[in-house]
């Protein structure tokens, strides 16, 4: 009985608990707690790393918008992190599952579902954009490096000459440049090679959202791949994702790593650093920076797409979740941290070539992805390597995110159908949501798509999460209930939440997305896309998609307050926001205390009962065993090889 006991505890189990391979075997677990790690970190580690959050430093302050940034990450970022991991570890379900806690809220979980959908459609369309432009770099000369394309006009002017030779002469190139250079400076209206080569060779962008035109048929084969890839990833569930992402999550730090080195040994990189990260303090004062790394926390970390309550689910259920939410959270900010050094030290390089200032060359976006930094590129010996190095790291970051937004989408319809076939044939269900993502996508690789794409990325993921966010934190802690959900923490990790994870559950988070929101409203201004201006029709499109997600949630409540017994409308609310019987673990033999009476009526996990003696004698060894704990210190390791103290389970609390 010792030796079963101490082996349970090696492998990651409480003692008392059997060993196996997968806790919850119908729905499967994490192969160990480094996948899951992994998988969160590509979740939450994206394209806005690199493209959004450098941009927001320098434009807010530099070094002094860091200030902002981490308080915003310690008050919201991570207790939100943490709230959103445990929800879904302790009910070991999908986003529509977890809303068991109070079925009239499930509406919250659609909403979720919605966004998801939504982020996956044109997340894809990026990552094929990314596809693309890696494909196009396999090549001696890279094709935005000269103004000499049939797809060029007479405005551009490249930043490496006009000159049809790689190898001319030193004095010739330098003529080149400080030609490149005066006409830089005397034109109002100079495009570059790698603008055009965007606009009028790869999008063969419209003059119109509503003008479609045709199908750019290479970025339509290329948004084939990137579905196609996701699938493969995802056609185990978490157990194949989970082995992919032993790459994907790691190896673009290898290439951020590469492309850091060299970016500062270039000329003007120091200049473009500096323009990154020097304080200007008095910006801390302006509402507009506290607005901004609120937003850029939020969006970050991927709250409220449902896509951390999914992945914490395959968790076993005493996983330290707590540990890993910070983690998480401090790995994303140090990256967006580490992209900026990326970034600025290469554009700093490409301002001090073109001698003007950083401000001139710095982008977001796709304009600084597909633009601004391919340019800079160009700039560099043996240019076709780091423009390649760039672009897989780009395709990594974007799949790292889009495996989790299709799982999302995947879990949440097989845990709400439920039955034995559609588990096992979940295979199918991932490649029906796959081919959907595609189909959905194509209208996106028309020439109006770039309209469209960032239509959806305005509107369909802005206000509408900060709500779903704080309507998810309102229904954990006060109807559900706070002190309920303490201790069903507790029970699953062993120790309370910490006092401040508590403080900032039921108070400074909930304020901090308020603000959030109120932020979001007085600062929208209408959508543009360089000089075009989006019509009236359009704007209205993208408001209905916002709210479309939203909008789930009153319907939902009021669908589920007309179907709840009760012969007043106050007991029709009142039951409709009651836990649902079968809330709480997943499995049997984690319902203990308040959950063991219904043990053995509600159990996810499908497996032959205990008699009820056997139950009541597991009870008293698990009394007995508690008891003992009581008189000894006793340090156990968790299940993701953390150790809790049971002795002083808590210092910090």
């Amino acid at each position: 009985m010792e030796e079963k006991q101490f082996a349970g505890i090696l492998n990651g189990a409480v003692p008392g608990e059997p060993v196996k391979k997968d806790e919850n075997s119908r729905r499967g677990n994490w192969g160990n707690q480094i996948e899951f790690v992994l998988t969160s970190v590509g979740y939450a580690v994206g394209l806005g790393n690199v493209w959004r959050f450098p941009y927001l430093c320098y434009r807010n302050g530099g070094g002094a918008f860091m200030l902002p940034y981490f308080i915003m990450l310690v008050f919201c970022g991570i207790p939100l992190f943490f709230l959103e991991l445990s929800f879904g570890q302790f009910a070991s379900l999908g986003c529509l599952g977890v809303w068991k806690i109070s079925p009239m809220f499930k509406g919250v979980g659609y909403g979720m579902m919605v966004v998801s959908t939504y982020i996956g459609i044109y997340y894809n369309v990026v990552i094929c954009i990314a596809f693309y432009y890696f494909f196009q770099s396999m090549t001696n000369l890279l094709p935005w490096t000269y103004c000499n394309n049939p797809w060029n006009t007479p405005d551009c002017s490249g930043v490496v000459g006009t000159g049809h030779q790689l190898n001319g002469s030193l004095a010739n190139a330098t003529t080149s440049l400080v030609a490149g250079v005066t006409e830089v400076v005397n034109r109002t209206k100079r495009t570059s090679p790698s603008e055009e080569y965007w606009k009028h060779y790869v999008l063969n962008i419209s003059d119109d959202i509503g003008n479609f035109g045709e199908v750019r048929l290479p970025i339509l084969g290329c948004l084939a791949i990137s579905w196609f890839v996701v699938f493969l990833c995802l056609i185990r569930g978490v157990k194949s994702s989970g082995k992919v992402v032993y790459f994907t999550a790691t190896f673009p730090y290898v290439v951020l790593t590469i492309l850091f080195i060299r970016g500062i040994t270039l000329d003007g990189a120091i200049n473009g650093i500096k323009y990154y990260l020097t304080p200007q303090w008095q910006k801390v004062l302006d509402a507009k920076v506290w607005g901004d790394a609120a937003s850029q926390i939020f969006y970050s970390l991927g709250c409220a797409w449902g896509g951390l309550i999914t992945m914490a689910s395959y968790n076993k259920f005493h996983n330290n979740c707590f540990r890993d939410s910070i983690i998480i959270s401090i790995t994303n900010c140090a990256t967006s941290v580490y992209a900026g050094f990326v970034i600025f030290s290469i554009l700093g390089f490409m301002a001090h070539h073109l001698n003007v200032p950083v401000s001139e060359v710095a982008d977001h976006g796709p304009g600084l992805a597909f633009v601004a930094y391919p340019e800079a590129l160009t700039l560099l010996p043996i240019s076709p390597l780091w423009s390649l190095l760039f672009f897989f790291m780009l395709i990594l970051l974007g799949l790292g995110t889009q495996f989790c937004l299709l799982e999302t989408l995947v879990t949440a319809i097989v845990d709400e159908i439920g039955t034995d076939w559609i588990i096992r044939n979940k295979t199918i269900v991932t490649l029906s949501v796959a081919i959907a993502g595609f189909l959905l996508g194509v209208p996106l690789t028309t020439r109006a798509g770039i309209y469209w794409l960032l239509l959806m990325d305005n509107y369909a993921a802005s206000f509408s999460l900060v709500i779903i966010s704080c309507i998810m934190c309102i229904c954990i802690m006060y109807i559900y209930g706070h002190r309920n959900y303490f201790k069903d923490v507790e029970m699953m990790l062993g120790f309370p939440p910490p006092l401040f994870f508590k403080v900032c559950w039921r108070f400074i988070s909930p304020v901090i997305i308020s603000f959030i929101l109120i932020f979001t409203v007085i600062q929208y201004k209408p959508i543009t896309y360089n000089d075009y201006v989006y019509p009236g029709w359009s704007l209205a499109i993208g408001f209905a998609m916002a709210l479309s997600s939203v909008v789930c949630i009153p319907v939902y409540a009021l669908y589920k307050i007309s179907r709840s017994p009760g012969a007043t409308f106050r007991e029709r609310l009142k039951n409709a926001c009651r836990s649902h019987p079968k809330w709480g673990p997943a499995l049997q033999e984690h319902r203990t205390g308040r959950y063991a009476p219904m043990a053995s009526e509600d159990t996810v996990e499908a497996r032959p009962l205990k008699e009820k003696e056997e139950l009541k004698e597991e009870q008293k060894e698990e009394e007995k065993e508690k008891e003992r704990k009581d008189e000894i210190s006793l340090t156990i390791q968790g299940s993701n090889g953390s150790t809790n103290t049971h002795n002083n389970p808590n210092p910090s609390a």
